[in-house]
């Protein structure tokens, strides 16, 4: 028997339909997939089954009853949790306090916050989380704050725990950390539904996977069965390459020169130590390290976003440190931030004006104080069908956008205005293959073009396989500059401090 069915569930949005007959099930003692691009339909399905939204057609058994769930109390009392990909935490909060939270008292009136304090310790200590109970929100780590999540959802008594998108915040050790964690799940006999579009962790951890591809379910496998390509080409239906095919490089001018440039971080704790490097026109430079080595600080001094203590940032020879971000985009200077929701759009405006931010005060699209929406328009239909911005319309809410084309939003605008000097910052986060593809697919085009390209990533493999030299980051240093077929173990090395022997 399922300990969890979902038979014929429809739910629609304006201008999309978000789930179409869909089927899905869990079995018990079970880690279930749910794969799929941004947009197919994965969240909002399980949403439906967290009782955030209702279904417009369909129904959900539980243990063989069917069952109506119209909010997260209903879900959390059948066994049902959900961690978020975006975490639901107050900052202010503590541990212990999170993890009770709209519980009320277990027993009497009173909450026993010392008893509380010890269960959810020891209900930590049971899977290996080393959380300190009456540690606040704010002072953990993200990591540590996933934790909080999945205790809340165990301490409520989900058998079946729903993880959306869990490794998107996580470094490669952390991630490493939660799949030894839900394999003692399962073992306890917890069910496990990943929603991902990533392949490799679909492969190494799941025993089922359901693909959707817009709306629909296109089928569910063993997922021993099946290879990586072949769950690829479901996911998107088409086949999908996983190296990047490039031309030899060949580097022209200067564009960028950066000369011992120190920047401090937001706790007023040097991020950058005298950094310096420089970028030609017809290359990508990667910056590899793990994430919190001075990489975000390195994006937002180059982009105006940060004034740095000292040093000098040159663009095709002017110095440009501690100047502010317009008059940098104006030297032709393209920036994609590493976060597109806080930093690439804005949510409540539309497609059509968040493809405009940053020209419209350009001749082409106002005359005066007045827009001119009818440039405007085409110039956005334009940039829809050029970059396969998959949307209803111009005038849909960006908020409303799937992440993959949010980010093709954002690459549109950037590229677009045909920048000297791209800083891509961390461009692929959270993006499913086939859209990653994409991405890479247009930085090689511009590299060829002659745009001179930065590349900050924390994924090791996107590094090496798009950049033509790799810049290794650490502790706010550069350790070396060295070439892209290094081994790994090298690159790894590096990341953890160690110099380069070979320098590019």
């Amino acid at each position: 028997m399922d300990l969890v069915a979902m038979r014929g569930i429809c739910k629609a949005f304006p201008g999309v339909t978000a789930n179409d007959h869909v089927d899905f099930s869990v079995k018990p003692g079970e880690i279930h997939a749910l794969l799929g691009e941004n947009g197919a339909g994965k969240t909002t399905l399980m949403s439906i089954l967290y009782g955030f939204y209702t279904p417009d057609a369909g129904e959900i058994q539980v243990r063989g009853e069917r069952r109506e769930i119209n909010s997260p109390k209903d879900a959390m009392a059948l066994g049902i949790g959900m961690v978020h990909q975006h975490f639901m935490l107050v900052p202010q909060l503590t541990v212990v306090e999170s993890v009770v939270l709209g519980m009320g008292a277990r027993t009497g009136r009173v909450l026993n916050r010392r008893k509380l304090s010890r269960e959810v310790r020891e209900l930590g200590a049971r899977y290996g989380f080393a959380l300190n109970p009456e540690d606040y929100i704010w002072q953990l780590a993200v990591g540590l704050q996933q934790k909080v999540e999945i205790l809340k959802a165990l301490y409520r008594g989900a058998q079946t725990l729903i993880l959306d998108e869990p490794t998107a915040v996580l470094t490669p050790q952390e991630a490493e950390e939660l799949f030894t964690n839900l394999v003692r799940f399962k073992q306890d006999g917890h069910s496990i539904i990943l929603i991902t579009h990533k392949l490799d962790e679909v492969k190494r951890i799941a025993d089922r996977t359901t693909v959707m591809r817009q709306g629909a379910v296109v089928g569910t496998v063993e997922t021993a069965r099946v290879s990586k390509p072949e769950l690829a080409e479901m996911m998107v239906g088409r086949k999908v390459l996983f190296r990047v095919d490039k031309p030899p490089a060949a580097p022209g001018e200067v564009r960028l020169n950066v000369k011992a440039l120190t920047v401090l971080n937001d706790k007023r704790l040097p991020a950058l130590k005298g950094v310096s490097f420089e970028l030609c026109a017809g290359e990508i430079l990667g910056v590899a390290g793990v994430d919190g080595n001075g990489q975000l600080e390195l994006g937002e001094s180059l982009t105006g976003l940060r004034k740095p203590v000292s040093g000098e940032i040159a663009y095709k020879g002017r110095n440009v440190a501690g100047r502010a971000p317009a008059d940098i985009l104006s030297l032709g200077v393209g920036h994609i931030p590493e976060d597109r929701h806080k930093k690439g759009l804005i949510a409540d405006f539309s497609l059509e004006e968040n493809l405009m931010l940053g020209s419209q005060r350009s001749r082409r699209f106002c005359s005066g104080v007045a827009l001119n929406f009818p440039a405007i328009g085409a110039e956005a239909a334009r940039l829809i069908d050029d970059f396969d911005i998959r949307a209803p319309g111009p005038a849909i809410r960006a908020g409303n956008l799937s992440g993959g084309n949010q980010q093709k939003a954002v690459l549109a605008r950037e590229m677009s205005r045909d920048p000297d000097v791209l800083i891509a910052l961390q461009p692929t986060r959270g993006l499913d293959v086939g859209a990653i593809e994409y991405v890479h697919r247009r930085l090689i085009e511009a590299r060829q073009a002659g745009k001179a390209i930065l590349l900050v990533s924390t994924d090791l493999d996107e590094v090496m396989s798009l950049s033509d030299r790799i810049a290794v980051m650490y502790a706010g240093e550069i350790v070396g500059i060295v070439p892209p077929h290094t081994p790994r173990e090298q690159l790894g090395l590096m990341m953890a401090g160690a110099h380069a022997e070979v320098v590019a």
